[in-house]
């Protein structure tokens, strides 16, 4: 497990997921979850290819924040495929107002996630 600059634990998995992801386009998206009694960034769940933008969405509806890598799917001029991987933040500013000490340090779990060398 690696840890983040802001003291969280990134579980392996996360990074395993997100390498599939990007590299085998395993999956079309994957969310990601803080576990508060471990302090750790563990993945909730993992979205098939086959699955949309919406059925994505459907499964941010909760309130509570969430972090996700989207794999989208699109078409340029003269019917080229292309793809591009967003990094999607959802807060809940019901659960983490912005006063709450917690969501800096969920900022900086997540890039160090995705951008290990920060």
């Amino acid at each position: 497990m690696a840890k983040a600059t802001s003291g969280m634990v990134v579980h392996d998995d996360c990074k395993l997921k997100f390498l599939e992801l990007k590299a085998k386009r395993t999956y079309r998206f994957v969310v990601f979850k803080i576990e508060e009694k471990k302090k750790q960034v563990v993945v909730e769940k993992v979205g098939e290819p086959t699955q949309s933008y919406q059925d994505f969405t459907i499964d941010l509806l909760v309130d509570e924040c969430r972090y996700a890598v989207y794999d989208f799917d699109f078409v340029i001029e003269k019917n080229c495929q292309k793809s591009r991987i967003f990094f999607i933040a959802w807060l809940s500013f019901t659960i983490f107002p912005i006063s709450t000490p917690m969501r800096g340090h969920l900022w900086h779990t997540i890039l160090a996630l995705v951008r290990p060398n920060i």
